[in-house]
């Protein structure tokens, strides 16, 4: 009709944006649910297609912690061949139930294995050995499950990581806080389990949060940023950053991200 004009929708309220980021399933480690309402720089080097470079040339490969198996089924499904063997497992039971069903078809076997414990393979068992996001490198297992001259690549979060979202909700931490996950550290780690590190690489990344449901999202499915986050614990808190993004525009953070690849020596393991 002439002259019709469409009334924009309103956007939506605090109560419905924080009824939305409460709601939405956390299992896994697909962030598609943030399209539009969140954005991370990503990392130069390509962890996921460069780890389906190495898996094509594995004979056993394993990967450590491996969410919902999303990462590790995208590397599979753009690997030239496949390694005949490969494992994966991860201590969080939803996604022990996400990852079975996404990559077992493929031929993967999926171990639930308790973040802290022992890995539960035998020495020297693969001679790759992936990981992205491990909660802590256990270096020590992640030696003895590689064969002689087998290569650990990784992406690990970094120092600092987030920290303007996480000081906003828990205010200053302490500089052993801030400086957990230091690259230089984590070298320190693992050549000290005898492993030999060959790249280690670190990037700061920006990141915008558009509105405050994909803030709850995002603290409900990156459990550790903000220990024991509750939507009813901080909602003054959250208030408050709901009426800062509609009024400055979306809140900017920053996450840290290193590349990680270290090999164990041919030859016999060094002494412990």
């Amino acid at each position: 009709m002439a002259g019709h004009r469409t009334t924009p929708p309103k956007p939506p309220t605090f109560e419905a944006l924080l009824a939305e980021g409460a709601s939405v399933p956390t299992e896994g480690w697909d962030f598609s649910w943030f399209e539009g309402r969140a954005t991370e720089a990503r990392p130069s080097w390509g962890y996921a297609v460069s780890t389906a470079g190495r898996l094509s040339r594995a004979s056993a490969a394993l990967d450590v912690q491996t969410g919902g198996g999303e990462v590790l089924d995208f590397a599979l499904a753009r690997a030239g061949r496949r390694p005949p063997l490969t494992v994966a497992t991860e201590g969080w039971p939803p996604n022990v139930a996400k990852a079975t069903a996404l990559l077992a078809p493929q031929g993967v076997a999926v171990v639930a294995a308790a973040e802290k414990a022992p890995l539960p393979f035998a020495d020297g068992a693969f001679d790759l050995v992936v990981s992205r996001h491990p909660v802590r490198p256990h270096w020590d297992e992640i030696a003895r499950v590689l064969r002689p001259g087998g290569t650990y690549f990784a992406q690990h979060v970094g120092p600092a990581s987030v920290f303007e979202l996480v000081e906003y909700f828990l205010g200053p931490q302490p500089e052993e806080v801030r400086g957990g996950r230091h690259p230089e550290r984590e070298r320190a780690d693992a050549e000290a389990a005898g492993l030999d590190v060959v790249d280690l690489r670190a990037e700061r990344l920006r990141m915008e949060f558009h509105d405050i449901g994909a803030v709850v999202h995002f603290l409900r499915k990156v459990v550790w940023m903000v220990p024991g986050f509750t939507v009813e614990a901080y909602e003054p808190r959250l208030r408050s950053l709901h009426e800062r993004i509609l009024a400055d525009g979306p809140f900017v953070a920053h996450s840290t991200r290193h590349l990680i690849e270290a090999r164990r020596p041919d030859g016999p393991a060094r002494p412990a």
